[in-house]
């Protein structure tokens, strides 16, 4: 899945479905995050970035950390990701 195929998801008047696509766009970004770190890591990465390795890696626990929180919360409200 890709970020484009959630956009209808995002414009739901279902609160659950726009539940769904925060949780389904933020697993895509994290698993971009992650791809990115590991090429960081590797030294294959095809640009040179602007941000410490720390630092990109400090986002990518926040945004688990994130994630965490989400899917807590969708067992308490009984929302299927």
């Amino acid at each position: 899945m890709n970020l484009n195929e959630t956009v209808e998801m995002m414009n739901s008047k279902d609160y659950k479905e726009r539940f769904k696509a925060e949780y389904m766009q933020l697993k895509i970004r994290m698993n971009g995050l992650s791809e990115m770190l590991r090429k960081y890591r590797e030294g294959t990465l095809t640009f040179k970035p602007s941000c410490s390795y720390d630092l990109l890696n400090s986002q990518f626990k926040a945004m688990d950390l994130y994630a965490s929180f989400l899917e807590e919360r969708a067992i308490v409200e009984e929302i299927e990701l």
